[in-house]
């Protein structure tokens, strides 16, 4: 036998012996990186505030409830690492896309991530953030989709509301319900369509809410305050969130919105009931406060 031909041998057998060493395949086992995990959840039990992240009840001849939430997407995502970091300038974990199709920026939707309660939004390697100590997280909230109660005609029904609330979104088309509206343009925040079935005929309605409508909570409006028009909730951590840079595992963070009479109009007919064929006129479809929850 030649060398070449007992090198072969030795080597095949080598082999063999490392594919049936289990210590051998757990060393080279690939272990993937903790990450860093953000997830919704929406709660009308949750403490309803203003845009300066204080309690706040529906003003006399308003009404509102609490809409039952199907969806939501996000166009910004930041950890601050103190009450005056300014708005940029903390670690941002996410920036969406942005389009001037429209004829301005604004947040391409046909690229957003849209997810429901308890769905992965971003999931980011731990190694990708700075360690340090961050109390404060900010969130810009683009999309939300989701059912609420009205009244017509004496009849008690539902509908399903798409509502847009970053700073300008371009759409070419968004569903609402079972229906699909085709808008190509630019739609400044507080563009919403309106989705029913009356009798089992789908009808569907689009408008614009007034400029300044949308509530933004930000408990740091007076040492970091927020652009006029964008939707930047801000929430604060029970305990400052810390990246070691040693993480064996993952992170995740809740971001827990209040959906607590979120969903507000003028109450022409004061019974609390949202009636439009009677001109009632919503006011307010922002959310009502960020608490952002930390478990491993």
């Amino acid at each position: 036998m030649n060398y070449s031909a007992t090198a072969l041998i030795v080597s095949a057998a080598v082999l063999a012996l490392s594919s049936c060493d289990p210590d051998k395949n757990e060393d080279t086992a690939i272990t993937p990186n903790p990450r860093l995990i953000l997830r919704f959840a929406f709660d009308p039990t949750q403490e309803r505030l203003d845009n300066l992240g204080n309690p706040s009840t529906v003003p006399d001849g308003h009404a509102a409830q609490s809409p039952a939430f199907r969806d939501i997407s996000a166009h910004y995502v930041e950890l601050a690492p103190t009450a005056l970091t300014w708005l940029g300038d903390g670690e941002i974990l996410y920036d969406g896309p942005e389009t001037d199709a429209g004829g301005a920026t604004a947040i391409d939707f046909s690229q957003s991530i849209i997810v429901g309660e308890g769905e992965n939004f971003l999931s980011l390697d731990l190694d990708q953030i700075p360690p340090g100590s961050y109390p404060f997280i900010r969130v810009s909230l683009a999309y939300q989709n989701y059912d609420i109660n009205f009244i017509q005609s004496g009849l008690d029904l539902t509908a399903t509301v798409a509502s847009f609330i970053g700073y300008n979104t371009y759409i070419t088309t968004h569903p609402i319900n079972t229906q699909v509206l085709t808008v190509n343009d630019d739609k400044l925040q507080g563009y919403w369509a309106f989705e029913t079935d009356v009798f089992g005929t789908p009808y569907t309605t689009s408008g614009q809410a007034p400029e300044g409508a949308t509530t933004v909570p930000n408990p740091l409006w007076n040492t970091s305050p927020i652009p006029a028009g964008s939707c930047v909730v801000t929430g604060e951590f029970a305990e400052p969130l810390t990246i070691t840079g040693n993480e064996t595992g993952d992170i995740i963070i809740t971001l827990s919105l209040s959906t607590n009479q979120s969903f507000e109009w003028i109450d022409t007919n004061p019974d609390g009931k949202y009636e439009p064929a009677a001109g009632e006129t919503v006011v307010d479809m922002g959310v009502r406060g960020l608490i952002p929850v930390v478990s491993e």
